[in-house]
């Protein structure tokens, strides 16, 4: 325990924490009226003791075990936004740094993704329960960065406007483009694409759960001679396509990967084509992806700065014609995650356990917490053969996007009195 009062002496600076220890004492770090306040309990002396010596992955264990708890009125949210703001000003202990540093050693190993890892490392994720996911995501299922223009949106309007922005960015100007989807999920984008603009799409996912719900839908749809989702690896693709779009996936592809992924592209698409790639960043540099998220949500996931991103773009021969950074809008779509997930928790529970709700809960508040206070954005990336494959300004954004719901007005019956 006293290892672990020390941490947290360096850590807890702004705000207080109240924890009490397994003896039943109850200690004050921090200093009160500087910041939020949280409270919480350490169940016993193993569990301070593995906590102090690998905080980033065993303060998540703990808390998916019920060994650290919230006490009284606090929440998770309030511990992790509390730690997370002094960890954002670099109040981190001297050996957890030293453990990061390490850490850079092994990450090309642990980012590694040949095709039948790639696929383990999917299904891990995203071949959970269905019902799980319809519990928490919009009507659509979208498992991405939503877009929220005036930030007032609900869930479901910001990821119709997600939608809209990536469609105005890929130029779909006329109807029977061939476009890609690289990670297509359980196919709304897709399913929008080809219904919305007139594109024949096809899908291509590792999730043998998003590859039968997708065709599902299109089939349900009636969209299947516009849309087909393929269960395949990225690397495999030999096709042309005009469009090229992944939204998502990229942050599974490992940096050992980066130059395969973007000459995959290249090779695929037309040369007056357009792609666009939509993916999760960091804003302070290389990095390492946090211990807990990588052995119990996303293993071979990693979150690049821009500088690992670009020079393989380069190298590919891809012209990168826009890009854009989303700041806050990742953290406001998991902050909707969150709160539908809290408020169908017991469904949760039915399909799994405690501990696995706990794991989520953990996943989705420390996340959205990661976008607030430590910087992580969204970027998106168009890229081109040919620079004159684009319009000269990006006038033709805005411009798209408010045709497009221009074009589901019309279509509502409200707007026409049906």
């Amino acid at each position: 325990m006293l290892l672990l009062d020390r941490v947290l002496r360096t850590v807890v600076a702004a705000g207080t924490l109240d924890v009490t220890w397994p003896d039943g004492r109850t200690v004050r770090y921090g200093t009160p009226g500087t910041g939020p306040a949280a409270a919480i309990r350490v169940r016993d002396a193993a569990t301070a003791r593995r906590v102090a010596l690998n905080p980033s992955l065993a303060f998540g264990e703990a808390w998916m075990d019920g060994a650290i708890d919230t006490v009284g009125d606090s929440t998770l949210y309030d511990v992790l936004d509390l730690l997370m703001r002094n960890l954002a000003k670099g109040r981190m202990p001297w050996h957890a740094r030293a453990a990061e540093r390490v850490a850079r050693w092994f990450r090309r190993l642990q980012q590694r993704n040949p095709a039948r890892r790639a696929r383990r490392n999917v299904a891990h994720h995203y071949d959970l329960s269905g019902r799980l996911y319809s519990l928490f995501l919009d009507r659509d299922r979208q498992y991405s960065c939503a877009y929220f223009p005036t930030g007032n949106e609900t869930l479901e309007q910001a990821q119709v406007a997600k939608k809209r922005h990536i469609a105005a960015k890929l130029c779909l100007d006329r109807p029977g483009l061939r476009v890609l989807d690289i990670g297509s999920g359980w196919g709304g984008l897709a399913l929008t694409l080809a219904a919305e603009y007139g594109a024949d799409v096809t899908g291509i996912t590792l999730s043998e759960e998003q590859f039968r719900e997708s065709n599902a839908r299109a089939e349900a749809a009636g969209l299947s001679h516009r849309v087909r989702f393929l269960l395949r690896d990225y690397r495999s693709v030999t096709d042309r396509f005009d469009r090229i779009v992944s939204v998502g996936m990229f942050e599974h592809v490992g940096i050992v990967h980066y130059d395969t992924f973007f000459r995959t592209v290249s090779r695929c698409l037309a040369p007056d084509g357009v792609a666009l790639i939509h993916a999760i960043g960091r804003p302070d540099g290389p990095g390492v992806t946090n211990a807990w998220l990588r052995k119990y949500i996303f293993p071979g996931g990693y979150t690049p700065a821009l500088s690992e991103v670009l020079p393989p773009i380069e190298r590919s021969g891809l012209l990168v014609t826009d890009i854009e950074i989303l700041r806050l809008h990742y953290a406001e779509t998991l902050r909707h995650w969150r709160e539908r997930f809290a408020r169908n928790r017991d469904a949760v529970a039915a399909l799994y356990d405690e501990r696995f709700c706990r794991m989520w809960e953990f996943y989705l508040t420390a996340c959205e917490l990661t976008f607030r206070h430590q910087g992580h954005m969204v970027w998106q990336a168009q890229l081109a053969h040919r620079a004159a494959a684009v319009p000269l300004t990006r006038d033709y954004i805005s411009r798209a996007e408010a045709e497009a719901a221009a074009r589901t007005a019309a279509q509502s019956p409200v707007s026409t009195g049906t």
